[in-house]
Order: structure tokens, then sequence, then C-alpha cells
């Protein structure tokens, strides 16, 4: 990128809908997995009461997707053995579409037999029916057809002879990290650049808990690192597109600093499939600039010292290094200028501690 280019203004259920984090002054990394599909409220309204989220963002990440597998299909992967697993993910995800927005999705069973469904998507104007385990009945294969119709980023782990692998998915907003390199790896070896984790134990514990999972059972954590732009396309295989305005944002005015610098959170759930018995671990990617952070005082005033404090190590593997002292003292300098964010409706009982 040769000029950084400041983003529009922040759609207002993007900050409603904001999953902040941090829920103390300091950050290490942990399972910190807890029950999905429970309402975390937070000063200014509430996110988590589905498992997956259909925002005003929708459009046009489902168009930034197309693009990406366009120039890149290693961003979309499915090894032999994972077709009945993803047969099993796409219904999982129409269901949850539907669940979650019940006037824009709808999923009908026409015959039991088939099985035989009929989907209908209203925000893309889609209808399909379709027939369990008959690739024909579908546009395209299921896994992808169903990424084309959600936000999360999706990977499908396997679990055999005790251990978890990484076999199936469509990673196209990933965090520094390349799902293309990483498919068919082992769920210790996807997480081994990661500082800290294997010394502390947090990745082996991690493992356990997903082999225990069982059918039904969803849980969530969220993780988190700060990103230059609105751009969600952080992969490791367009790292000469996005990695100079690391250097770059420390060269702009305090103004266009906090406009351009966004916290980028995570959510991340986690449920084994009922049919294969895959684990699919969805990603859901939220970009918040400090603009918006600033505009509300708790969210300012952690997230400042949670910077402050991060450890050069983690500062390191997260990419912030260069300009996380900067967004720091941005943060804690513009508590005389700022003024609290509107709270919504909802938003009126007191954030839940996490």
């Amino acid at each position: 990128m040769t000029a950084l280019s400041l983003p529009t203004s922040t759609a207002a259920d993007l900050l409603e809908g904001f999953p902040f984090p941090f829920s103390h002054d300091s950050y290490r990394y942990s399972t910190n997995v807890e029950p999905a599909r429970s309402p975390v409220a937070t000063p200014v309204g509430q996110w988590g009461a589905s498992v997956v989220t259909v925002d005003s963002e929708y459009h046009r990440e489902l168009a930034e997707r197309a693009v990406l597998l366009e120039r890149d299909p290693s961003r979309y992967g499915v090894l032999p053995h994972m077709e009945v697993a993803c047969w099993d993910a796409m219904l999982v995800l129409l269901r949850e579409l539907a669940s979650a927005r019940p006037d824009a999705f709808h999923l009908d069973v026409v015959d039991a037999e088939g099985p035989t469904y009929r989907w209908r998507n209203d925000l893309l104007g889609i209808e399909q029916t379709f027939v369990v385990g008959r690739r024909e009945t579908l546009p395209a294969e299921p896994l992808a057809w169903a990424c084309q119709q959600v936000q999360e980023d999706v990977v499908l782990l396997d679990q055999r002879s005790g251990e978890l692998y990484g076999d199936a998915g469509v990673v196209t907003f990933a965090a520094d990290w390349s799902f293309g390199f990483d498919l068919g790896m082992t769920f210790l070896e996807i997480h081994g650049p990661v500082p800290r984790v294997h010394a502390e134990g947090v990745i082996p514990r991690a493992r356990e808990f997903i082999l225990r999972l069982q059918p039904g059972q969803v849980y969530r954590r969220t993780n988190w690192t700060l990103t230059v732009g609105r751009r969600l396309d952080v992969a490791t295989e367009t790292y000469p597109e996005w990695g100079p305005d690391r250097a770059m944002v420390l060269h702009v005015d305090d103004d266009a600093f906090g406009h351009l610098v966004h916290l980028r959170v995570e959510v991340q759930h986690l449920l084994r499939l009922p049919e294969s018995g895959a684990v699919m671990f969805l990603i859901r990617t939220h970009l918040l600039p400090l603009a918006d952070i600033a505009r509300v005082p708790a969210w300012r005033e952690r997230t400042a010292a949670v910077l402050t404090e991060l450890p050069q190590d983690m500062a390191d593997y997260k990419g912030i290094a260069a300009y996380r002292s900067r967004a720091a003292a941005w943060l804690r300098d513009c508590t005389s200028t700022t003024t609290p964010a509107p709270a919504s409706p909802s938003a009126l009982a007191p954030e839940e501690s996490r």
C-alpha cells in the first residue's frame, strides 16, 4: 500500500455489537472458553446471542471473500476424507443462520427420506432445494456454498487416533497466518509459532478440551490484535500489501492515527458436528477504530492499560510492537476531547465480567 486512506464512519450496529475482549488491565494467552449463545452486555449494546452473526457488513464481506477466493484458491481446502464433515458443517451453518435471523433465512425439510431440504436466503436472493450427499443438487461444494453466505471463516478439525487435524476450511480473513500452509497439520503444529502458549500449557489444555467436546455443546472464546485500516485480509500471503502499513501509520497525524488503527477481535466458536464427529471452528472478525474505542470511557482506559502492560514477545508476535505505545498514549491523551457513546436501550445493564 503506497498511501493510507481513512476508513468511512462506523455503522451504529458495528459499535453496538462489538465484542470488547478485555476483562482486566492486563492480557495473557488463555483458553478463556465459555458456553456460547449467552448475550454479553456492554456499555453500548450486546453481543454473543447467536453462533453466527449477520450485520451491516454482510454483503461487503461476502463480496470480498469471493474476490479473495478467486485470486487465491488456497484459502479453501478440503481433504478427500472430509466430504461427510462438509455436508454436516453446511447443514449446521444454515440452521444457525436461520436461528440467528429467522426474518431473512429459512431452512425447511421437504422430504425426510432424502433427506431433501429447501433453503432460502432473502438477503442474497438465493432459493435452493438440495439432497444431502448429492453434490449435483448444489451450485458448489457444500462447505464452499455455505461459506458464500456466512461472514465467519470456517475450519473443520478431524479427530483420529487421539489427535486433531485441520483438514478442511474456508479462511479468507486470517490474522497473519496461512490456512493453505496449515491444511492437514495437527492442532499443536498449527499453533507452534505462538509465544508462551506451549510453555504455559495453554495449547495442550485447549487441545484436551476440544477432544472432550460432545455433540450439542457449543463454546466460544475471543482473541485480538491491532490492524491498520479496515482490512480483513491480513493473511501471511498478502503481507507485502499490508505489512508496510505498520510503519507508515507512525507518520500520520493524531486524528488519522485514531481512525486508521483498529482493535481487531475474533469471536471463535467451537462445536462438534452431529453426524461426522468433526469439530467446527468458526472465526468471526470484528474491527473497530481507536476513535470509536475512545468514545466508550471504560473501553478506552482498559485498552490503553492492556497495550501498555503487554509483554514485548506478545506484542512482537501480534505485529503491533512498532505502534502499540503510540496507540496507548493516543487513548490516554484523548480523554479530554471525547464523549461517551450513547447507550442503546439494550445496554442498560452493567457490562458482564469476563
